[in-house]
């Protein structure tokens, strides 16, 4: 054999030992074996994509505030990293939250409670709530917390807002620089042309000031001014109805989340007379997992002295969704809430 025909019959050979070992590793591969440490790598990726979110809320007024954390719990795509409390007796509103965390297997995400501000509705929900004792060193200060968790993670949280705005007002009061750094806001607030039971079976009867801006407008206009990026959920795309068919479905489950969301709901109506949710708050939580249930039209918001939010010529400063389907919500919130089991 001549030089030049051993050098070629070497290539060949090696050519034919690396598809051997191509072909090896594609069926392992195909066959689903892969090492540990890759495996590892694909589980921490998964995690990091998921959204980091703080929810704000005012928990313990009206039901959809629980609704709206128990879907935050139950998505596969997001992270809640804390839950803060805002607007009136915010102690007690820490303790509601902390409970249903505890009874729905999510104890270790921190609560931590806004600045108290004088009471501007009903606690429906305090006898649950006070179950829950009150921590020997009280709550942590919310505002404290978010602007650490900003800190930790700029551009990556979202900050979820179902509440009058006194703890968004205290972020920027304290620190507008790093509330700067939020990834985006998401809130249920504002009324663009549909008002409080307008469902949009008639023709629209124009907007109404909404109960979240209204309540502190001083923290609404300071958010709107802020420059962070801002999902807008207002009443037109809001007023969803929990109906006895759907409740009927939702709580003939008995998961810890559904027992928690029952337990405060029998509580809410007791107090209200109201058999019927609207869960205004759940479709800002819906709208972060997945912004297609709520479309958003870019506007410049800017808010007037009776709590209206008028849209304007200028560069928009929100995202507004103006219209939302019912039927797709629920037939994303409901088997959400079904499939979680806690943890």
């Amino acid at each position: 054999m001549s030089l030049l025909h051993g050098e070629v019959a070497g290539m060949r050979m090696k050519q034919i030992s690396a598809r051997k070992i191509l072909g090896v590793a594609g069926l392992a591969l195909l066959c689903g074996i892969t090492s540990w440490p890759v495996a590892g790598a694909q589980a921490q990726t998964v995690a990091s994509q998921k959204q980091k979110v703080v929810l704000d809320t005012d928990i313990g007024d009206d039901i959809d505030d629980a609704f709206a954390l128990a879907l935050a719990l139950s998505s596969p795509r997001i992270e809640v990293i804390g839950v803060t409390t805002a607007w009136g007796d915010t102690d007690l509103r820490a303790r509601l939250a902390e409970r249903f965390l505890r009874a729905t297997g999510y104890g270790d995400i921190p609560v931590a409670a806004g600045p108290r501000t004088h009471a501007s509705s009903t606690f429906t929900q305090a006898r649950w709530a006070q179950v829950e004792p009150e921590p020997p060193r009280g709550w942590p200060d919310a505002v404290d917390f978010t602007l650490a968790a900003i800190r930790r993670h700029p551009g990556e949280i979202t900050l979820i807002a179902v509440a009058p705005f006194s703890n968004v007002g205290a972020l920027i009061d304290r620190d507008a620089a790093t509330f700067r750094k939020l990834k985006k806001v998401v809130l249920m607030g504002g009324s663009i042309h549909r008002r409080y039971g307008d469902l949009g079976y008639l023709p629209d009867r124009g907007p109404e000031p909404e109960y979240n801006i209204m309540m502190d407008l001083a923290s609404s206009r300071k958010l709107f001014a802020s420059g962070v990026p801002i999902d807008m959920m207002p009443l037109d795309s809001t007023q969803l109805k929990l109906d006895e068919v759907m409740r009927d479905t939702l709580f003939s489950q008995s998961t810890p989340t559904t027992d928690a969301l029952l337990s405060l709901y029998e509580e809410w109506r007791a107090s209200t007379g109201n058999p019927t949710p609207t869960l205004f708050d759940a479709m800002a939580v819906a709208a972060a997992i997945d912004p297609s249930l709520c479309p958003t039209t870019p506007m410049r918001i800017e808010i007037d002295d009776q709590g209206f939010t008028r849209p304007v010529a200028g560069a928009p400063n929100a995202n507004v969704c103006l219209d939302s389907d019912s039927d797709h919500f629920f037939h994303f919130y409901i088997p959400a809430i079904l499939s979680s089991s806690g943890r």
